[in-house]
């Protein structure tokens, strides 16, 4: 029998009504394993190539792993992946909380949907089975109401919902998945292909907790990973005060994006950073499942204005940055106000913070006018306007019509030179750090298969001094030189980038695993052969990281992405104009340069496609004519 997963996916077919259960065996489990390599298989299998992300034909795969819903830690993660609407590439997002364990107490490592329901369904699987059940009643909710409906209809108040909000229905290509009102897979537009399919939520129940082989063993990895919590220092810290911290750690050294990313410092960054929003606003620690670092926060404020309600979430870094520095706002309340309706609406915030600060420039540079907006300003720094244009955006009303397609498509349709102004990556709008302080992670960006995520790499600042002493287990000796870009760093980014990817494959939080926080790769590889009772290394799980990126690569070169689509935004290759970091910038060719080492040493071609030799090295021979097509 399996131990830490149950040996089954659930197949659904919307279009049909029907379901049905594979059970692929311990080889096929011991190849993808969970989250994006399991997705990815899915989706190259069951999708062919161009067709519409927001059609029937688009596949939604919900990926647990085999370790998910382990009682260790950090654990808890899942992915929800498609063809993504935002970008048309590789669409693929995480998120913690309690949903996916609970998905696994419910019977399935993951649920692959098909087809699109006739009219608004959401999916109910507990203890084994599974529903379809109409959704009448809960579509036009908010995630809130959402919540509360299911929870009343099912029976069950401990029931775990991801669910889509208004933004979702109506297609927003950034509309998130949400579950809990604290947990959200938010980038590539997930909440858009469930609208896309009529698929409000899906909502899991088991009170079966899967078998682990060594459950003593398990318990040891438990007692001395939260042990080592306790005393870590990144985890120290994001157990007091989350990553609101970053905000005041990114304006000091001068990356904090701002300013629709031309700057690096922010004036207001002590009116939205940790101290006053722990002073002012914070309400409670929350955490997800069986996790010690509680690194989630719950706000709280009675104001006619800007009310906060602790249910609805709090808000963090990403999101602090996107609604506050990146449009010159320095008004916490309203900012954390921005981030519980993008909650409840269903808007991923990163997302929705680039496309305000786009509009903003639009309007500071009369590309976008009074005669677009109603006759209401888009001003630098205006509160009102950021919440006004979030309510717009979600329900694709004028201006926000127009915004919530994105900023690539958006400055398409503005015309006038607005696509001077529209940051992306593959067509998804950047997180909050700029990448002229940290060349890797701009390296991470550009190669992102989803398109800028933050969660895709490493990030150099955390491995300068002895920091590097965290990559020693993969061969990585020197400190980091966040500035450079060279061949050093093309080597420290190949190799942490398999650190991160493992995490995203395998399930586990950033904030818990390596390379920064309390586990180490030794006590990784332990807990993973406890779970599941496979001899399995350090080399093995690189080799299942790897595979995950090199499929979602594959995914992408069949779509017809290119080399010129691994790029990063042109503001970064221009020198930055204040701060700690004035006159720092990324050289053009150099990072060109950079880019086509690392197709060289990750055994893909010119063109960016793996080759058969690394197809076939990794197990995945059966994509040969897909990448090279």
């Amino acid at each position: 029998m399996p131990f830490g997963y149950n040996g089954k996916i659930l197949h659904v077919n919307l279009t049909e009504s029907t379901w049905e259960i594979e059970e692929p065996g311990e080889s096929w489990y011991r190849t993808y394993v969970g989250g994006s390599a399991l997705a990815a298989y899915y989706l190259l299998k069951k999708l062919k190539p161009g067709v519409d992300p927001l059609s029937a034909e688009n596949v939604l795969v919900f990926a647990c792993s085999v370790v998910t819903g382990a009682p260790l830690s950090g654990y808890s993660r899942y992915s929800v992946a498609a063809k993504s609407p935002l970008t048309g590439a590789f669409g693929r997002t995480e998120a913690g909380g309690y949903f996916g364990p609970e998905l696994k107490f419910a019977g399935f490592d993951a649920i692959v949907v098909q087809g699109r329901a006739p009219k608004p369904v959401y999916l109910y699987v507990h203890d084994g089975e599974v529903e379809i059940r109409d959704a009448a009643t809960i579509w036009g909710q908010d995630n809130w109401k959402t919540l509360e409906g299911i929870r009343e209809e099912t029976g069950e108040k401990m029931v775990r919902v991801a669910s889509i909000g208004p933004a979702g229905e109506r297609m927003v290509p950034y509309a998130c998945v949400q579950n809990d009102m604290e947990h959200y897979n938010g980038r590539c537009g997930m909440g858009a292909v469930m609208g896309s399919k009529n698929l409000k939520a899906v909502a899991a129940r088991g009170r079966k907790k899967t078998e682990m082989a060594d459950p003593e063993r398990v318990k040891a990895v438990r007692k001395w990973h939260n042990d080592r919590i306790k005393v870590h220092p990144p985890n120290v810290g994001l157990s007091k005060v989350g990553t609101t911290v970053l905000v005041k750690a990114l304006n000091d050294t001068g990356i904090l994006t701002t300013h629709n990313f031309r700057e690096g410092v922010f004036e207001g960054a002590d009116k939205i950073g940790h101290e006053v929003y722990h002073d002012t606003i914070f309400d409670s620690a929350s955490t997800c499942y069986s996790c010690a670092v509680r690194c989630k926060r719950r706000v709280a404020l009675d104001d006619d204005k800007y009310p906060l309600d602790k249910r609805f979430g709090g808000a963090e870094y990403e999101t602090l940055a996107a609604l506050g520095s990146l449009c010159d706002i320095d008004n916490l309340p309203a900012v954390a106000r921005g981030n519980q309706l993008c909650n409840l609406y269903g808007l991923d915030t990163i997302s929705t913070g680039c496309v305000i600060a786009f509009a903003f420039e639009c309007f500071e540079h009369g590309i976008i006018t009074g005669a677009d907006t109603g006759g209401r300003p888009l001003n630098w720094g205006d509160a009102d306007a950021m919440i006004w244009l979030i309510g717009e955006i979600a329900h694709r009303r004028g201006i926000g019509d127009v915004l919530s397609k994105g900023v690539k498509k958006a400055a398409e349709i503005i015309g006038k030179g607005a696509e001077k102004y529209a940051f992306h990556i593959k067509g998804q709008e950047l997180p909050l750090h700029d990448g002229r302080g940290k060349t890797g992670m701009g390296m991470g960006f550009a190669l992102c298969p989803t398109g800028a995520d933050h969660i895709e790499t490493p990030h150099d600042v955390a491995f300068q001094g002895e920091g590097v002493s965290k990559l020693h287990p993969l061969g990585v000796f020197d400190p980091v030189k966040p500035l450079e870009t060279n061949a050093e760093k093309v080597r420290f980014f190949v190799n942490g980038q398999k650190a991160w990817q493992i995490n995203n494959c395998y399930g586990i939080c950033n904030f818990c695993s390596v390379p920064i926080h309390a586990m180490t790769f030794e006590k990784l590889v332990d807990s993973v052969r406890a779970i599941t009772g496979w001899d399995t290394s350090l080399h093995d799980m690189i080799k299942v990281s790897e595979r995950g990126t090199v499929m979602a690569r594959v995914f992408n070169n069949r779509e017809g992405l290119s080399p010129e689509d691994d790029r990063v935004i042109r503001r970064w290759h221009q020198p930055m104009p204040s701060g700690p970091l004035k006159g720092q910038f990324i050289d053009p060719v150099a990072f060109r340069e950079a880019i086509d080492l690392y197709y060289g040493i990750s055994g893909w071609d010119k063109q960016g496609r793996p080759t058969r030799g690394k197809l076939v090295e990794l197990n995945l021979e059966w994509l040969a004519d897909e990448s090279h097509g």
